[in-house]
């Protein structure tokens, strides 16, 4: 398929951006897309009960590093900001390298790289560095510097909503919290802009509300401060780690067979892509939030390799080399797919149920017997003349006839042109 560079171009713009769950990072972010997508950027005052969170102090961060008796930095967050512990306590004294080591984080295995480390919750500082840089200290006392501020300030997160014909909405989420690393989660976020920016020019059945948070902490948040919306999220995915190279993986929902968890196990297996379908656990990203058991909502979770399961994941090596724009193009195109389907998907009855109707007559058959080149439409006509009772929506039809979604609504939408099907309704709307 053709790759698009605008979404390889986005993840470069965003890059250089420290970011973590608060601060100016993520509000940088945000306006950077903002100017893509009409965005609302909300805050919510730390110390504001989230259930049973308190949203915390904001955290910047101006400078740090580590620097040697001969004025060298040996450690430097402004060439990495991944050097730098998220959410690191402000610092400034002399130490010797005996007291600093404890605070010093490496990669042994893999020692060229920088490891991304946090402290969100528990007042803590640290730098992270290449192991080999980390072998070679010696010096007996270092300057440690790190010239941050934890302060009440806000949580922010982007907030795009775009109304439908109907209430029910598709959610899309993704995190926006982590500094330089690609595809966990630059690639996300460049993902739900491009599936943003195409949803608001099209003409909608449902509502879309998409959403760039911070991890953990902003879908409960947003969960907190949004439950009477909650009711009518239909749908919904997770999108994370979708410019690598690895196949396609997709978690379910915790319901296990909601809509969306069948409509992306339809797209993927008619994608001709080698693919994973994975059952639900509570562990990854902000799946586990909107699928705990008091909303159990139908938000599955879109990724390619899984996390934790690529060398380069929460390091330095989850950089630019990392990610494809081929990779980027297919993870966009299987969601967007995975969108129309669950606005093509409706319900309908045929008008002519006994027996099957003429259609030689209407158009819709071969003029002569025992010709192939018509066959799959003509087989995708038969079984949704024979499915449209008023109980199967075309998703049900299309997996019962082992066929492309696709060839079931433009063989519906023939019949309803013939006046031999009437929608009913929408799957979901009883």
């Amino acid at each position: 398929m053709e790759t698009d560079c605008s979404l390889l171009n986005l993840i470069k713009e965003l890059y250089p951006i420290c970011r973590s769950i608060t601060g100016e990072g993520v509000r940088e972010t945000l306006r950077i897309i903002q100017k893509r997508v009409p965005l609302e950027i909300q805050e919510v005052p730390s110390g504001t009960k989230v259930f049973d969170w308190t949203v915390p102090l904001e955290w910047n961060v101006t400078d740090a590093y580590v620097m040697n008796r001969e004025g060298k930095r040996v450690i430097d967050f402004q060439s990495h900001n991944l050097h730098l512990m998220s959410y690191s306590v402000p610092v400034r004294k002399k130490m010797s390298l005996e007291e600093l080591r404890p605070h010093l984080f490496s990669l042994p295995a893999h020692p060229e790289w920088i490891p991304y480390r946090t402290s969100y919750y528990k007042e803590n500082w640290g730098f992270c560095m290449r192991h080999v840089d980390f072998e070679e200290l010696s010096d007996e006392e270092y300057d440690v510097v790190i010239d941050s501020t934890l302060q009440a300030g806000s949580l922010t997160y982007g907030e795009l909503y775009l109304p439908g014909e109907a209430s029910d909405e598709i959610l899309v989420s993704c995190h926006v919290c982590h500094p330089s690393l690609c595809n966990d989660n630059l690639s996300g976020i460049t993902v739900a802009v491009k599936l943003a920016e195409t949803m608001a020019a099209r003409s909608r059945r449902y509502s879309y509300r998409f959403l760039f948070i911070p991890g953990t902490i902003g879908s409960i948040t947003w969960l907190a401060q949004n439950e009477q919306i909650v009711p009518r999220i239909r749908h919904g995915l997770v999108i994370t780690g979708v410019g690598d190279a690895g196949n396609v993986t997709y978690k379910k929902s915790r319901q296990g067979d909601a809509e969306i968890d069948r409509a992306m196990t339809h797209v993927l297996r008619h994608s001709g892509e080698a693919h994973s379908i994975i059952d639900f656990f509570p562990y990854g990203y902000d799946e586990r939030q909107y699928c705990s058991p008091g909303f159990n909502l139908p938000i599955g979770c879109f990724m390619r390799t899984l996390h934790g399961q690529y060398p380069e994941y929460h390091s330095s090596a989850d950089n630019l080399d990392l990610v494809r724009s081929e990779s980027l193009s297919r993870s966009y195109a299987d969601c967007l797919q995975a969108f129309e389907l669950l606005e093509g998907n409706r319900v309908y009855v045929s008008q002519n149920p006994r027996c099957e109707p003429q259609l030689g007559r209407r158009g819709l058959y071969r003029a002569v017997a025992g010709q192939q080149e018509n066959q799959c439409r003509e087989l995708a006509l038969l079984w949704v003349l024979n499915m449209s009772d008023g109980r199967h929506a075309l998703l049900d039809i299309a997996d019962r006839a082992a066929l492309p979604f696709g060839q079931i609504q433009s063989a519906a939408e023939a019949l309803v042109e013939a006046e031999l099907l009437k929608e009913y309704r929408s799957p979901g709307n009883d």
